[in-house]
């Protein structure tokens, strides 16, 4: 017999990039119970070594699986993901899900057979994406763009405290290549923090690109995960936001968490 208690799903990020995947999820499963887990105390992952990176998720992600006991927890951060789902899974018995750079998909849907690959430094240098370009790219050129600031700018935009356009352009400007008669026409946000961007990149890009979001994919792997659990057509409690630096957040990025159902 199915169980009648909404699942509980558990987010995890560095900040609140993880709110782009957590808006698809809970768009595609809204009667489920989620806890969101904003490890602000660890911000920014990308600039940290990996050892320690994989240590602290591991601890963060062990308080938050003792204290809530979710049935599933997505990594909705590739750097986290990259580095560190390995570790979790082979230690924690809760199914996950990650977040891996869209390479595949944006190979595949690419015209020119140009992408860029826009992620934290971490996330463009691990081998990880490396292997999945060797994989995936079928003859398709990919350029890996690091940026060490982009995150934060993300998190400046939510809170209503934008960066300016050239400082934007700035980290993505190296995306853009005309080379070999291939312009880039694909552009991989392989940080979750980077679609709240989104709207900018367009407005300020050298010329029109597909930016690839990997949340929606993530929703349809959950949905796919849970499909034998029964639950409401809509939540029966709200979801929870827990910043692991205990801070309450300010107005205006409380205003803008509002505005995804916090």
């Amino acid at each position: 017999m199915s169980e009648t208690k909404p699942p509980t799903i558990l987010l995890l990020d560095s900040g609140v990039g993880g709110l782009t995947v957590f808006r698809e999820v809970k768009a595609a499963l809204p009667g489920a119970d989620y806890i969101y887990i904003a490890d602000d105390a660890g911000f920014p992952y990308g600039d940290k070594p990996e050892d320690v990176l994989i240590a602290r998720i591991v601890d963060v992600v062990g308080a938050a699986i003792a204290a809530h006991t979710p049935d599933l927890v997505v990594i909705a951060c590739n750097t986290a993901s990259t580095v560190a789902l390995a570790r979790l899974r082979g230690t924690f018995s809760v199914p996950f899900v990650g977040t891996v750079p869209a390479i595949k998909p944006a190979c595949a849907q690419s015209k020119a057979r140009r992408i860029a690959v826009l992620g934290t430094k971490a996330t463009v240098s691990l081998e990880y994406t490396h292997a999945l370009i060797r994989e995936f790219s079928a003859g398709c050129a990919v350029d890996l763009v690091g940026s060490s600031h982009l995150a934060a700018y993300a998190e400046a935009e939510l809170a209503d405290t934008p960066v300016t356009d050239d400082a934007i352009l700035a980290a993505i400007a190296p995306c853009f290549v005309d080379a070999g008669g291939r312009r880039t026409d694909t552009v991989v946000l392989a940080c979750t923090h980077y679609p709240l961007l989104t709207s900018r990149y367009r407005k300020i890009a050298p010329w029109p690109a597909d930016w690839l979001d990997p949340a929606p994919a993530i929703a349809r792997r959950v949905v796919d995960l849970l499909r034998n659990r029964d639950m409401p057509e809509t939540a029966t409690t709200p979801p929870r936001m827990i910043f692991t630096s205990g801070r309450t957040p300010p107005p205006r990025l409380a205003a803008a968490l509002h505005g995804f159902g916090f």
